[in-house]
């Protein structure tokens, strides 16, 4: 299937199959795939946890608001955050990274507010979540993208440190009664000429 038709049919599932798994084979990939996520400078200032343990996902699943139903029926969840501990990403930085990219975080990164040096580290952790979407929908596995989360509840649960909890990810398989398939109410968006311009 071409890129296209994949982004036809993708869509925000609101019902999982319980019963369905997503094989090893293809969460050792999708691992693979967030570790190949682009980011400035080559930054990767990010952690992805990735949960099936049916305890574990349910306690998540109770800090999720409207969002726990589909959290215990999907096969696994993916939880993002980002490093906020600026010390330790500076390290990572100097030990990880070429001189042009060390250069450019000194010069430009380093020497401003901190909140807006998270902000941007936040804004890589956001590129990786289309880049995941995009491969899950490839591989035919249906995902949710969730920030209706408690980040804090989160942290506690899954014992993380130096990182924020910024969103998670649902995946699995959709039941064949979810309402939201494209194939049953279509997909509605603007029209192209309202949201893309070309200059010629």
């Amino acid at each position: 299937m071409d890129f296209r038709s994949i982004a036809e049919n993708r869509y925000t599932t609101k019902k999982f199959d319980a019963t369905k798994r997503i094989s090893q084979k293809q969460i050792e990939d999708l691992k693979q795939i967030l570790k190949l996520s682009p980011s400035s400078i080559n930054s990767q200032p990010w952690l992805f946890t990735f949960v099936s343990n049916k305890e574990t996902k349910d306690a998540l699943a109770d800090a999720s608001f409207f969002n726990a139903p589909k959290i215990k029926d999907a096969s696994h969840l993916i939880v993002f955050s980002v490093q906020e501990n600026l010390e330790e990403f500076e390290r990572h930085v100097e030990a990880n990274l070429p001189q042009g990219s060390v250069n450019f975080y000194r010069q430009f990164i380093k020497e401003q507010p901190k909140e807006k040096t998270i902000t941007w580290l936040t804004h890589q952790v956001y590129i990786t979540l289309g880049f995941f979407l995009a491969a899950c929908a490839s591989m035919e596995i249906d995902s949710t993208p969730m920030e209706g989360i408690e980040p804090e509840k989160y942290k506690d649960i899954l014992k993380i440190k130096d990182h924020k909890v910024l969103f998670s990810v649902a995946i699995g398989y959709r039941d064949n009664e979810d309402s939201n398939q494209p194939s049953l109410i279509g997909k509605s968006r603007l029209p192209i000429d309202t949201i893309i311009q070309s200059i010629d």
